[in-house]
């Protein structure tokens, strides 16, 4: 796994504008070296910022999005449409503006969908969906497998969870299955669906979004290699590359303070 890097940017605004170019950058760059490419996306405000800069700017040309994938680390789950589900917020912020392939975004199951309001299916439907997707034809469920996505984006909470996965709750832990449901959450709503860390650490890259002093123990724990079952946030790793893109704010509990990113 990689070593953590750290971006420093003035504020909020600052940090959405800059991780929209960047991610920009690193779709174009792989799809010219692999023909496609795919980010797994979060919700929360920064997460949501980062959309809208991104779908707000010319700079959105660069991506050829008929070639873009499109997964969720986590997702509240209620009935489609509902202004709390990530994929709304994604939706209205950038991916209703762009022409992607239905058939490549690929949101976590409704509780009003194919499962009804059983999570533990749903998580599974998410789990075929992923294991098919690193081997076209294979059998679901044939082995834990899951794509190599290109981008892998995440918030953190205060308490220092990432997608759904909460300190001290099972979840945390499992290796077996790569989306699991989330019960009785500390934060509302209590039910939910998130990938599980083998998925979140096959990731191509890792990046860690945090704004606001309500984020800066979170993010110390994050890089301070605290224990993961306390502090998820310490196990977000990507394979090659894992940033921790911060504003002024959420970085005011490291002990060196990073030079600004430029």
């Amino acid at each position: 796994m990689s070593v953590p890097e750290v971006l420093l940017h003035r504020d909020q605004g600052v940090l959405a504008e800059a991780a929209a170019a960047r991610l920009i950058t690193r779709i174009a760059d792989a799809q010219a070296a692999r023909g496609t490419a795919s980010v797994v996306l979060t919700g929360g405000g920064v997460g949501t910022a980062v959309l809208a800069a991104l779908g707000g700017g010319a700079a959105r040309d660069a991506v050829d999005w008929g070639r873009l994938d499109v997964w969720w680390g986590d997702e509240r789950f209620l009935p489609a449409g509902d202004p709390e589900r990530n994929e709304t917020g994604a939706r209205e912020a950038l991916l209703d503006r762009v022409p992607l392939d239905p058939a490549r975004v690929h949101p976590m199951p409704a509780a009003d969908g194919p499962d009804g309001a059983d999570p533990e299916a749903a998580a599974s439907r998410y789990a075929d969906e992923l294991l098919f997707a690193a081997h076209p034809g294979a059998a679901p469920r044939s082995a834990f497998a899951v794509p190599s996505f290109d981008v892998l984006m995440l918030g953190v909470g205060p308490d220092a969870h990432v997608a759904s996965l909460f300190p001290g709750m099972p979840e945390v832990a499992e290796t077996r299955r790569p989306a699991v449901a989330v019960h009785d959450a500390p934060k509302p709503p209590p039910t939910r669906i998130s990938l599980t860390f083998p998925v979140l650490r096959a990731a191509r890259e890792v990046w860690v979004l945090a704004a606001g002093d309500s984020k800066a123990e979170a993010v110390r724990l994050g890089l301070s290699g605290a224990d993961p079952v306390k502090a998820p946030v310490a196990a977000a790793r990507g394979r090659e590359r894992t940033l921790f893109l911060l504003d002024e704010a959420a970085a005011s509990h490291l002990p060196a303070g990073p030079s600004p990113a430029r």
